[in-house]
């Protein structure tokens, strides 16, 4: 059984680094087709944000292969904390990554939704406020 767990950790380890290597080459292709047909300061966005998916769904995997690990393999006291401080961290890179995707805190979502939903357009005399 431990080395079917083993054997799954080192898969995930490695599908998370292939998915961030997959992420990088794919975000770059794609970023030198866009410059072809779009200015550089849009194409460099979306490059970033491509980038950041990659990584994101990397991370991921890296954090279900340290899970497996410090759970299954050796569950002692101490791996738990390495494995609480990695969870941490990885943590805090997936969410400062997504806040660089998306461009604002996940909290503002809400209020950018309803801040959309004012701007659609109107009939006229639809402005909401009785005569």
């Amino acid at each position: 059984m431990v080395q079917l767990v083993e054997l799954s950790t080192i898969a995930l380890e490695v599908l998370g680094v292939g998915a961030i290597m997959l992420g990088v080459i794919i975000a770059s292709s794609t970023f030198a087709l866009r410059l072809r047909y779009s200015p550089f300061e849009g194409a460099y966005r979306q490059y970033r944000a491509d980038l950041g998916r990659g990584i994101l769904i990397g991370l991921e995997f890296l954090i279900a292969a340290d899970i497996l690990r410090s759970l299954v393999i050796s569950p002692k006291l101490e791996s738990i904390g390495v494995l609480g401080g990695i969870v941490l961290v990885r943590t805090f890179l997936s969410f400062s990554i997504q806040v660089e995707i998306d461009g604002h805190w996940p909290w503002a979502r809400t209020a950018l939704s309803s801040i959309k939903a004012d701007d659609r357009v109107r009939p006229p005399g639809a402005s909401g406020i009785r005569d």
